[in-house]
């Protein structure tokens, strides 16, 4: 794809409505990945974009669609654009997004439909499904549950929208949208966005989008202002590590690791030292999981102890530090979690406790990065670490001993998932200035009645 130049929202082809409510939250300029998508949306081009949560993606397609549906020629009482997301979390910041974009519109109703709720929530679906809303934010697994039973009809969609499609197909919902994407109209205009690009997810391209145009835009590398650095240790010296930061630091903090039992066991540790904290898993129910993050956004808990549920499209602009515990296996995994720091122009800090199991992976972070990140000396009372410097060739070794009995297959996978990460991408960064300026277009009189029904603003321009 060729260069993107600066584009403002208001050269775009979005009606007033839109450009009013981005006027309002005072949104000028487009990401690139906005700059690329929104007229093609407009005009009715299916859409392949490749690009990472933070790029300003949701904004990308939400913007034109709904600027298209406020525009008219559409059927009343019927779902005119569906959008896939492969979380709950990630449906509901959608639907906070749609609510802030719709600020002005008219007639355009919305309904997050997601699995882990009570009977009053499916029964609440299930009325705006046979409304017909105007714009359905779904998980595959229940919406394929309300489609079972009859509750939405499809046959007149007009838009398609798969978002973080990568992860979806990860998390097995592979034939769960093959089958919803049967009981759309051959018409319908299909986007698909997706973190990254393996062979599986351009087989679903080819099955699903016609003639579409591909944007992609590069995998940003962290933020500048994010210090990272890391604690080379043994695994069993984690958790003094994590006593010692937390000498300092106790304030603003979420604390990742890959395996739900071990945020289990980080956040019964963390008690236990009298610390003010929470943990977020897929153990817990819908409402414990919004009541946790409730809490940790108002500043009741100071510590939020997670997996990667909440390492992408979660906008909290205070988080002081993020831990990560392991090291994640992807490197965009690693760019997406300390990505909670660091933002709306503050200063932050990540660190990484590399165990010498994982030596290997953070290497390819480094790799990535293009720079040795700092490595911090381990307290004197935990005894030695190991030599960080020395284990690639025991690690190239020990690799090529496990693969002469077939004990590196899983190993090899991982490598050759992971060839499609560039180290040379460069970094792209969301242009905002301080202060809106209209562009060539009348001001706003400030006369129009606004929706006094909708009052919640998304976070963030991005909206993941």
């Amino acid at each position: 794809m060729e260069d993107i130049q600066k584009k403002y929202f208001e050269e775009t082809l979005l009606n007033d409505n839109i450009l009013d409510a981005l006027y309002d939250m005072r949104f000028d300029a487009c990401t690139p990945i906005q700059a690329a998508c929104i007229d093609p949306i407009i005009e009715g081009r299916d859409i392949m974009g490749v690009a990472q949560t933070g790029t300003g993606k949701t904004a990308a397609y939400l913007l034109p669609v709904l600027s298209c549906l406020d525009d008219g020629g559409f059927p009343d009482d019927a779902v005119n654009c569906l959008i896939m997301a492969p979380t709950r979390e990630l449906a509901q910041q959608i639907d906070q997004a749609m609510q802030g974009f719709g600020y002005y519109l008219d007639g355009i109703s919305s309904v997050a439909v997601y699995g882990g709720n009570d009977g009053n929530r499916y029964n609440n679906e299930m009325t705006a499904l046979k409304k017909g809303a105007s714009v359905v934010i779904a998980t595959p697994g229940r919406l394929i549950s309300h489609m079972q039973m009859d509750n939405i009809d499809l046959s007149k969609l007009s838009f398609f929208i798969l978002d973080e499609a990568d992860r979806m197909l990860d998390m097995g919902f592979s034939d769960d949208i093959l089958t919803i994407a049967k009981q759309i109209p051959k018409s319908c205009q299909t986007i698909m966005f997706s973190a990254t690009m393996p062979a599986k997810i351009e087989n679903l391209a080819k099955t699903l989008l016609k003639n579409p145009l591909n944007v992609k835009i590069a995998v940003s590398k962290p933020a500048e202002k994010i210090h990272q650095s890391a604690y080379v240790c043994y695994q069993k010296q984690k958790e003094g590590i994590l006593g010692e930061i937390f000498k300092t630091q106790q304030k603003r903090v979420i604390i990742f690791s890959g395996k739900k039992q071990r945020v289990k066991e980080i956040y019964r540790t963390l008690v236990k030292k009298n610390v003010s904290c929470g943990a977020m898993h897929s153990d817990l129910s819908q409402a414990e999981r919004d009541d946790m993050m409730f809490r940790f956004k108002s500043g009741s808990i100071d510590v939020l102890v997670a997996t990667d549920i909440v390492a992408r499209g979660i906008d909290i602009d205070d988080i002081q530090m993020v831990i990560n515990y392991d090291v994640p296996r992807d490197v965009e995994d690693y760019v997406h979690r300390i990505g909670r720091t660091a933002r709306a122009e503050r200063d932050g800090i990540a660190i990484t406790l590399v165990s010498d199991d994982e030596i290997y992976l953070f290497k390819r972070i480094e790799k990535f990065l293009g720079r040795e990140i700092e490595k911090n000396v381990l307290p004197a009372e935990l005894g030695e670490a190991p030599d960080y410097k020395a284990n690639k060739a025991h690690s190239t070794t020990a690799n090529r001993n496990k693969k002469r009995h077939g004990g590196a297959r899983r190993h090899g996978a991982y490598n050759k998932k992971n060839n499609h990460n560039n180290t040379d991408q460069k970094q792209k960064s969301n242009e905002r200035n301080e202060k809106p300026v209209r562009h060539g277009r009348k001001e706003f009189s400030g006369n129009r009645k606004r929706k006094e029904n909708t009052t919640v603003h998304p976070e963030k321009q991005s909206g993941s």
